[in-house]
Parts: structure tokens; C-alpha cells; sequence
């Protein structure tokens, strides 16, 4: 299957118009991850190099055609001193499937710190790793898609959890090939990244309802700089979920305990008509793959 670097390497056609090529995949539907990706890779390239993207939101309209090039229309709404401002407009077929907002701020400015401390987890390598001979059709196809990313859920047995949360569930996730050293680059793997998991949170408390999910909207904060060929750990919640919405909350710590973003995510999760199929968005947590 493509690579980061390939799926993220899109085409300037035309000053602020854009083409991110057709990626192959088994999924029926462009993976929300990817268009958000190529979506902020369009924005970072009409931005000057002194500012860094520190926020997004974006809206899945339609779902993606996967064999379909997508064309990205960016719109410069703000050039000031401190701050940029960019909109993004993904097209197929002469109509939108997805819409981002994009906020870019100074490099290094001085202000006040803090953060919330890391959750306690077991590390990465204690996590047992499936073989995929031992795997389900269905999940080795999840594995065979994703098979540049080393994704380690965080046993129940293996983290703390509160009483006060409906959904609780923490992954550990590293790209296991080096990436450039562009920090660009990195936010913008973090935005494709960041699409897998956090809608499964939603089903911890029901693991055998089958549901229909899909993205709805996606925002992301970002606080300090990070690798995504180092270990990450998204850590998920899901505070609600309701008239076939679920609403999913995750904040990415490094491997040293450093906040570096966070993440709000509304998806589809309505229950599924009789004899309709629906692909995993993620496995229960107790084992993982790799």
C-alpha cells in the first residue's frame, strides 16, 4: 500500500490549486485521514516559512472516491504579522468533499506553560503483538493498509481508568520508517494520523453493536513540536454519543510525556440495517497488530 511520503506528496497545478493523486487502498471510501492531510499539506505550501499551523477544523462533506484524484482550492484569508489564514476546499467530480480551516501562527513566541501530565500506561514493547497469521479477514486488511504504522492499544489491564469517563482507551502509534525532517511534514502525517482510532473510542462501551461509522468533522490543536517516527500516545475518550453521533476527544503525548496536540472528532455512528457489513474503525484494545 502507499506510503506517507507518497500519499502527502501533491501536485501544485496552479498558483493556490493543487492535485493530490489516487491512492490505492482496500477501503470503499477514501480514508477521511488522507484527505485531511493532503488537505493541510495544500495549505502549508501557500504559507511563508516563519509561521507553523498551530490549529484546523474541518468538515467531511462526501465521502471520497478512492480511484479519483482530488483537487485542493486554497483561499488566502488572512497574511498578518503573527497570524495566516487559510481555507481549504477538497473537489471531486466538480464538487466538495471536504472543507478546512487552517490557523498559522509565529515560531517560538514567549508565553505561559503548562500541560496536563502524561496518563500512566504500560510502555509500547510490554504490548504483545498479534501475528497476522492469527488475525480475521477483516483485520488483516486493516493491518495490510496501514502496514507503515506500528499501532499498539493499551490493554484495559494496562492503564488506569476513571469511573467519572463513558469511554476510555489509549494507543500507542509510530510511523517504522524514518521521515524527513521537515516539521511540516510531520503535522501534516499527524493529521492523517490522527483520523485512525479515535472514532473506536466511541464503541468501548458497546462492543457488539455493529454501527455505520464515518467522520463527520475533525479539529486539531497543536502545541509543541514532535516526530511521527517516534512513539506517540493518543489517548481517547468518548464523552457522548447520541441520535447516531458520536462525539471523541484525544490528546498525543511523546514518548517523554510532552503534550504536543490534541484532537475533537464528531462521527456517524448509527446502528447498521439487517445483513449490512461495516469495516472496524479500530480493534477491541486487547490485543494489537503491527
Amino acid at each position: 500500500m502507499a506510503k506517507i511520503e507518497e500519499i502527502l506528496d501533491i501536485e501544485r497545478i496552479d498558483r493556490d490549486l493543487y492535485r493530490g493523486p489516487a491512492i490505492r487502498t482496500h477501503l470503499q471510501r477514501t480514508f477521511g485521514g488522507q484527505v485531511a492531510g493532503q488537505t493541510l499539506t495544500a495549505a502549508v505550501q501557500t504559507v511563508d516559512s516563519d509561521k507553523h499551523v498551530h490549529s484546523l477544523h474541518g468538515y467531511f462533506i462526501r465521502p471520497g472516491i478512492p480511484d479519483v484524484p482530488t483537487v485542493y482550492q486554497v483561499d488566502r484569508l488572512r497574511d498578518g504579522r503573527s497570524f495566516a489564514t487559510r481555507r481549504v476546499t477538497a473537489i471531486q467530480q466538480g464538487e466538495p468533499i471536504f472543507s478546512m480551516s487552517a490557523s498559522f501562527h509565529l515560531i517560538d513566541q514567549d508565553g505561559i506553560e503548562h500541560q496536563d501530565q502524561m496518563p500512566r500506561v504500560v510502555d509500547p514493547e510490554e504490548i504483545p503483538v498479534t501475528s497476522v497469521d492469527d488475525l480475521d479477514e477483516v483485520h488483516r486488511v486493516f493491518v495490510d493498509e496501514w502496514a507503515q504504522w506500528d499501532i499498539r492499544f493499551v490493554p484495559r489491564d494496562g492503564m488506569p481508568t476513571s469511573r467519572e469517563l463513558a469511554a476510555q482507551q489509549r494507543v500507542w502509534f509510530r510511523c517504522v520508517d524514518r521521515l524527513p525532517d521537515d516539521a511540516n511534514f510531520h503535522v501534516c502525517t499527524l493529521a492523517y494520523m490522527s483520523d485512525m482510532t479515535l472514532l473506536g473510542s466511541a464503541k468501548i462501551p458497546h462492543p457488539d453493536e455493529p454501527t455505520q461509522d464515518a467522520s463527520l468533522d475533525h479539529a486539531m490543536w497543536f502545541m509543541r513540536p514532535f516526530r511521527t517516527d517516534d512513539w506517540l500516545l493518543y489517548d481517547q475518550t468518548s464523552p457522548s454519543a447520541s441520535g447516531g453521533r458520536a462525539l471523541t476527544q484525544g490528546r498525543i503525548f511523546d514518548r517523554s510525556g510532552r503534550l504536543v496536540a490534541a484532537v475533537t472528532q464528531e462521527g456517524l455512528s448509527r446502528q447498521l440495517n439487517p445483513g449490512a457489513q461495516s469495516f472496524p474503525v479500530d480493534t477491541s484494545g486487547s490485543t494489537s497488530v503491527s
